[in-house]
């Protein structure tokens, strides 16, 4: 959201690194506390409370959650799950640090909105 700033919002929003840190820590404890992945809570209390807390507009909430969507289900688990329609992002297959490295270093040098 930093990079591209307020693009698909209708009102600019200074979601700022203790909105990420807050939502890390709670990702954290749902993942270590529960004994399946809590989906529906990941959702609410991300989009809901820690980012969606500023979210004023209607609108800007949707796109919020629809954007939040794309991470928090479970398709995100499979092996062949896709990050954009492009395919070029995804979740590396598990691997050496090599590999991860030789991942990211064949990312795009500029991506799209």
């Amino acid at each position: 959201r930093r990079k591209f700033g307020p693009l698909g919002f209708n009102i600019r929003y200074e979601f700022n690194d203790s909105d990420l840190e807050t939502s890390t820590t709670m990702l954290k404890m749902f993942l270590d506390d529960q004994p399946e992945i809590p989906w529906d809570s990941l959702m609410y209390t991300t989009g809901h409370i820690n980012y969606g807390g500023r979210v004023t507009d209607d609108w800007d909430r949707k796109c919020l959650l629809t954007a939040l969507g794309v991470f928090w289900n479970p398709e995100i688990l499979k092996d062949d799950y896709k990050f954009s329609a492009s395919g070029t992002y995804f979740a590396p297959k598990f691997g050496n640090l090599d590999s991860y490295r030789e991942y990211i270093d064949n990312l795009p040098i500029f991506d799209s909105p």
